[in-house]
């Protein structure tokens, strides 16, 4: 490089004639460029590959819980049909307990058979809450799982960002 001086303090360089030193890579710089847009192209395309391999999973666990949810309506709905059974019952058993009194009759055997009805409803209660206990498990672990579920979905969207 050169310096000039001009009439003024200011200081101009000039290049030599020296050749800028040639790259490793005998490829003309058209070619380099396409192949880092090459390389790319297919980096991007294995991206989208494991996009649409984590739809494919997202779409089955999809799948897996709308059975699941099926399965709970099932059981909530005979759950419900239970306690129909029970509410009637009970429905009877009071309708039964109001004319035993409107008759006024003797209440020693009323209240007999009145014990006798009270047992077998506490024995339908209780037979109810362990079946109640059961459920409340079940649906505890499920939101457990569900909630390991999650927990992966969003590890693996982590990642995938």
């Amino acid at each position: 490089m050169q310096d000039f001086l001009l009439d003024r303090a200011v200081k101009i360089g000039v290049m030599g004639e020296e050749h800028t030193r040639e790259l490793p890579d005998p490829r003309s710089f058209e070619e380099r460029v396409f192949a880092r847009f090459d390389a790319m192209e297919a980096s991007s395309s294995a991206i989208e590959m494991r996009f649409d391999s984590m739809n494919a999973r997202f779409d089955a666990m999809e799948a897996r819980f709308d059975a699941m949810e099926t399965r709970f309506e099932k059981r909530f709905s005979a759950i419900d049909k239970r306690f129909d059974g029970v509410d009637a019952r009970l429905g009877s058993l009071d309708v039964r307990v109001q004319a035993l009194e409107a008759k006024a009759l003797d209440t020693k055997p009323i209240w007999e058979r009145a014990l006798v009805e009270i047992l077998e409803v506490k024995k339908v209660v209780e037979d109810f809450n362990r079946k109640l206990d059961v459920l409340t498990l079940d649906v505890m672990k499920v939101r457990a799982d569900q909630r390991r579920v999650e927990k992966r979905m969003d590890e693996i969207e982590s990642r995938a960002q």
